[in-house]
């Protein structure tokens, strides 16, 4: 290679070397974002503690701050190039972990209705256990998410921080509780559908 006139040996220049951003397998496993999201999940013993305390103000000052760094996580993850296996793993785990934590909770001490979080559970365990079986037949399944559900999670969270809020600071909207847990309850059963029909067709396609 000719620099500048120079001849210069074959091979990767350090210089460059040392400014390559990091790919996903080699961000490394404590990254700024990883630690976020460790921090939201150490954030799911506490909103559950806090709400069987009745703190619900508390709670809901919690959920909303686990879902700020939910965003700041992504965000420098994408900003910074320091995605990783862990924090493609960690991540939903982390707030799957804290969503299921708080409806179960809430429907414990009273405060949602204990069907709704029946419901959120079973479509959870319905999925993780179809992923499990795909996997052990020997069809890894394509994992994408797909607009009902990615519109199922958004009514869920709207629906725990609402009823946070309602029940933390006093307010009363019975109306629009009513209405937001029937929307939460239909997206969860055409989710929970939506991937069964695509596990279905997965099976099928690969039996054919």
């Amino acid at each position: 290679m000719i620099n500048g006139g120079l001849a210069l040996p074959d091979g990767p220049d350090p210089r460059r070397v040392s400014h390559t951003p990091p790919t996903l397998a080699g961000a490394g496993l404590f990254t700024l974002p990883n630690l976020i999201t460790l921090g939201r999940l150490c954030a799911v013993p506490t909103a559950i503690w806090l709400m069987l305390q009745h703190r619900l103000d508390l709670a809901f000052l919690v959920f909303i701050g686990a879902g700020i760094s939910d965003a700041l996580d992504g965000w420098i993850a994408r900003a910074w190039n320091a995605r990783s296996q862990l924090g493609a793993v960690l991540d939903p785990v982390a707030d799957k972990a804290l969503l299921v934590s708080v409806y179960v909770t809430l429907a414990a001490i009273g405060v949602l209705p204990d069907w709704i979080a029946i419901l959120v559970v079973f479509r959870d365990l319905l999925i993780v256990g179809g992923v499990l079986v795909l996997w052990a037949v020997g069809l890894p399944p394509r994992i994408k998410p797909i607009f009902i559900s990615k519109a199922n999670t958004a009514a869920q969270i709207l629906l725990a921080a609402f009823v946070l809020l309602l029940a933390g600071f006093g307010f009363s909207a019975p109306l629009l509780l009513e209405v937001m847990i029937w929307v939460v309850a239909a997206t969860t059963f055409a989710s929970g559908a939506a991937y069964v029909m695509q596990a279905a067709r997965r099976t099928a396609g690969g039996t054919s």
